[in-house]
């Protein structure tokens, strides 16, 4: 067995255990249907023997000729109708079960990944993630149900069927089995060829996938930069590469399937030469002549069943590899094992000399951070860009860990809590919200964890100043929204978002750079329901803006990861430092504005 194949059988053995039953049963009806295929030349070569030949064997010697006839012709029809039953069990059995185990891989697989850190996403394609779950696994059940399964038939065929020719004519045999070391290595080196090749091919879809799934997100980016031609031509690049690597493995699973019937018809010959003789000689029956070419032609049929898949089990094992990679990765947020659960947080926050660097012996994007916050207070986060602000947002959310230091809640260690009741204490409004294809209604419920009815949802949001405008859409809260929220404006997304963790009741508050791309009006509306928000949680505002940071309680000015000033919005304008500034120019950008409005 092959490293890759041993490795998907260790990954994906333990699937089996919940199925055993089914399993066990459809393996007995594979059993009971071999039995019927090794009876099945029987029948012929009692005929054969006992009326043509005139050397009829006991079992049919005191019946009538006619009689004998009809008993042979009915064991015919009994014994292809029995192994037509036992087929059809185990071949249901077995697509069963192999649709629930990998209808069950498939669920781990989506869990896993969402579980998976940031830096995994960060490293990792989406598209290509997205063909692992739905493609990869897709093609694993096809092979496993009409590949694999007619495989393990064969396989036990052969081993009856060669036990059978051994007890027959053992010298016969032997001559049968020549071609098979041949055949034998033909088929390991072809085999690895065609499964490089598959593993080509898989690796050339996920990239197509990745490139398109992309090109689709940022549509309007790729139509308003003009972008379709070169797009169309990196898949086109992309499409031809796998289609060589297919190309390839169908060829050489040609080659494999005509040299395997190559030779199976050099033993078919060289044992209807040896028996032939050995009839004329009398030291082997007709009948007996006509079940070892009968067994000799089913005996080859899983090398030539493999040399048929071939290139379809190497794509399926291929991606069994492909699933196995992402189910070997190790998630890097995970609970401690005496971690407890977080309950009702006050929200309390305190940051103690943090360190962070988003990769191992990378730039520091916080170096020493300290921040105290009391509970029910709101801070702004203010500086340029790659100063650390987003980065506290991620900590908090515990989406990383810190390289150095520690943050706490309430007193705990944030690793001290598990991540499930943490992430229920701290919610965030991101910048780029995300909204599905479903209704308003169910879109708001959906971060309550929680059955929620009708007058919640329009309590959060009432809050989120969003009532309004849901009720003028065509179905109220009933309409469906388009994916990632396309038919509503900016403002009615973030509003909606406002509405999400308004129900959600959250102890912590984390608001990324919440009226980013809004208009006056709709940044107005926006900073109104946030202020609703904020109301007796403790909130951080992640923000450039420095209008929307003097609603705070106070402001903090990071700069290379540390805390440069901080204090009430009115004390940092009295003193004059970075914070002022900022202040000063966007308060000048603002009348210069209004002033252009007014001419």
């Amino acid at each position: 067995m092959s490293t890759p194949l041993l490795r998907i059988a260790r990954r994906f053995g333990p699937y089996l255990r919940g199925h055993r039953p089914l399993l066990s049963g459809a393996a007995a009806a594979l059993v009971f249907s071999t039995a019927m295929r090794l009876l099945e030349p029987w029948p012929l070569a009692l005929i054969i023997d006992g009326l043509v030949a005139g050397k009829p064997p006991a079992l049919l010697a005191s019946l009538e000729p006619m009689i004998a006839l009809a008993v042979c012709a009915a064991a015919v029809i009994a014994i292809a109708a029995l192994k037509a039953g036992s087929a059809y069990l185990s071949t249901i059995g077995f697509a069963l079960a192999g649709n629930r185990i990998l209808g069950r891989v498939r669920i781990d697989l989506f869990a896993h990944l969402q579980r998976l850190s940031l830096a995994f996403h960060h490293r990792a394609r989406s598209g290509d993630l997205t063909l692992r779950l739905v493609n990869d696994v897709g093609m694993l059940k096809e092979a496993m149900v009409t590949a694999l399964m007619p495989m393990s038939a064969n396989l036990l065929i052969l081993g009856g069927m060669l036990a059978v020719m051994l007890a027959l004519n053992w010298q016969l045999a032997l001559v049968a089995i020549l071609p098979v070391p041949v055949l034998l290595l033909a088929t390991v080196r072809r085999g690895r060829r065609i499964h490089e090749a598959s593993r080509a091919q898989r690796k050339r879809d996920g990239a197509m996938a990745s490139t398109a799934g992309e090109a689709l997100a940022a549509i309007r980016t790729v139509q308003s930069l003009s972008l379709e031609p070169a797009i169309a031509k990196a898949i086109g690049a992309s499409d031809q590469h796998s289609q060589q690597a297919d190309v390839r493995a169908k060829r050489l699973s040609a080659g494999l399937e005509r040299g395997v019937n190559l030779l199976v018809a050099v033993a078919t010959a060289l044992v209807l030469w040896q028996g032939t003789r050995q009839v004329l000689a009398g030291a082997l029956s007709p009948g007996d002549l006509l079940v070892f070419v009968t067994y000799l032609k089913n005996s080859f049929r899983p090398v030539r069943e493999y040399a048929k898949y071939a290139s379809r089990l190497s794509k399926a094992l291929a991606a069994g590899e492909r699933i196995a990679d992402v189910l070997d990765e190790t998630p890097e947020i995970t609970d401690r094992p005496d971690a407890i659960e977080a309950g009702r947080l006050k929200g309390a926050v305190r940051f103690r000399q943090v360190d962070f660097a988003y990769a191992a012996g990378g730039a520091k994007v916080l170096d020493g951070f300290e921040l105290e916050l009391r509970p029910g207070e709101h801070v702004a986060l203010v500086g340029a860009s790659g100063a650390g602000k987003s980065t506290i947002g991620s900590l908090l959310l515990r989406l990383y860990d810190p390289s150095a230091g520690a943050i706490e809640i309430d007193g705990h260690d944030l690793r001290e809590l598990t991540v499930a009741s943490l992430r229920r204490q701290v919610c965030l409004v991101p910048q780029d919200n995300l909204l599905f294809a479903a209704t308003v209604r169910d879109n708001i419920a959906l971060a309550a964890l929680r059955p929620v009815g009708q007058e919640e949802v329009e309590q959060a949001a009432r809050l989120a100043n969003a009532h309004e405008f849901i009720m003028a859409l065509p179905a109220g809260y009933d309409t469906v929204i388009g994916e990632r929220g396309a038919t509503l404006s900016g403002g009615q997304r973030q509003r909606i978002s406002v509405a999400r963790v308004a129900l959600r009741d959250s102890a912590i508050v984390v608001l990324d750079e919440p009226t980013v791309g809004l208009d006056r009006d709709n940044e107005r509306i926006v900073i109104d329901a946030l202020r609703h928000l904020a109301q007796g949680r403790t909130t951080f505002t992640i923000t450039h803006d420095p209008m929307l940071a003097a609603d705070a309680d106070r402001i903090v000015f990071l700069d290379g990861g540390r805390v440069v000033e901080q204090g009430a919005p009115a004390e940092l304008i009295a003193r004059g430092g970075r914070f002022a500034a900022l202040w000063r120019g966007r308060r000048d950008e603002q009348a210069a504005s209004g002033a252009c409005d007014a001419l």
